[in-house]
């Protein structure tokens, strides 16, 4: 007898819990807001859409299948097994950080308030959403392997630089062809999804003529952030895309950093001589329609 699906709920703490814990009690928060000319007020209505919407959600879910429940701080500890059925209630942002513990599970994005990019779905959708999960966008997701055998995904894009903003030192090449030694404030791996956030900025800034993948496209995009020239580093490979052949950066500071979708505190470590590959990743987020 096959097992019934499970519906995992994916949500974060809201700004009262993330105060609350803060400053010890309700009072002590609504004092702090009031120094920095805010009201609880609008921070409580959020708090109350967010649960409101993570119990009709809920409540959606059939009384036979299974389900679980996460916060976005425990993703790194909560299995995800095959069958599960993911509904983020939430913002965009959420979807990108759970995104890399999947592997194939069809994710449902539910919008508590206005609907962003990728929660787009009411809470009254739900019912029939969990049951009809086959019409899904696939989501493109950059991939960095390092030469021991770490990895890291994102949705959005990966950033790898020194992990003080200084100077980061290395040697870049794309698909076997030119290598150039460079030093950078960091280079930037980015994905359709993310085109209109961080590498979008940076396109924009400089004005490139580089096209921007669309969300669906399985093309990277990557950029270096304010390359230098000196007697020993150039300029001429600050940005280009990703299909087949891969970007290689050898490290030649004692010790740079990556991290994905804006996650610091997830970082793959890289020190001198360590070889990091971009590449898109094989597997993409399935996000239901």
């Amino acid at each position: 007898m096959s097992l019934a699906p499970r519906v995992v709920l994916v949500h974060r703490r809201t700004e009262l819990d993330e105060l609350v814990a803060r400053h010890g009690t309700r009072g002590q928060a609504e004092f702090f807001l009031r120094t920095r000319g805010r009201d609880l007020a609008e921070v409580a209505e959020a708090d109350a859409a967010l649960r409101a919407a993570l119990a009709a959600a809920s409540a959606a879910i059939p009384l036979d299948w299974r389900r679980g429940e996460v916060e976005r701080a425990d993703l790194d500890r909560f299995l995800f097994t095959p069958e599960d059925v993911v509904v983020v209630v939430g913002q965009d942002g959420l979807i990108a950080n759970v995104a890399k513990y999947l592997d194939g599970q069809p994710v449902i994005g539910i919008a508590p308030g206005e609907p962003g990019v990728l929660v787009k779905h009411p809470v009254d959708a739900v019912a029939d959403l969990i049951r009809s999960t086959t019409d899904v966008e696939h989501r493109t997701m950059a991939q960095l392997t390092a030469d021991d055998g770490q990895r890291l995904l994102a949705l959005n894009e990966i950033y790898l630089g020194h992990a003080g903003h200084q100077t980061a030192r290395y040697r870049l090449g794309v698909g076997g062809g030119r290598v150039e030694r460079q030093a950078s404030s960091g280079i930037l791996v980015g994905t359709g999804t993310g085109a209109t956030g961080w590498c979008g900025s940076v396109w924009r800034e400089r004005r490139s003529g580089l096209p921007l993948p669309a969300p669906g496209e399985s093309r990277l995009v990557w950029f270096v952030r304010e390359a230098w020239p000196s007697p020993s580093t150039g300029t001429a490979c600050t940005e280009g895309e990703l299909t087949q052949a891969p970007l290689t950066v050898e490290v030649e500071s004692d010790r740079l950093v990556a991290f994905g979708d804006g996650l610091e505190a997830d970082t793959v470590a890289l020190t001198r001589g360590q070889t990091a590959t971009f590449a898109p990743a094989a597997k993409s987020v399935r996000l239901v329609r």
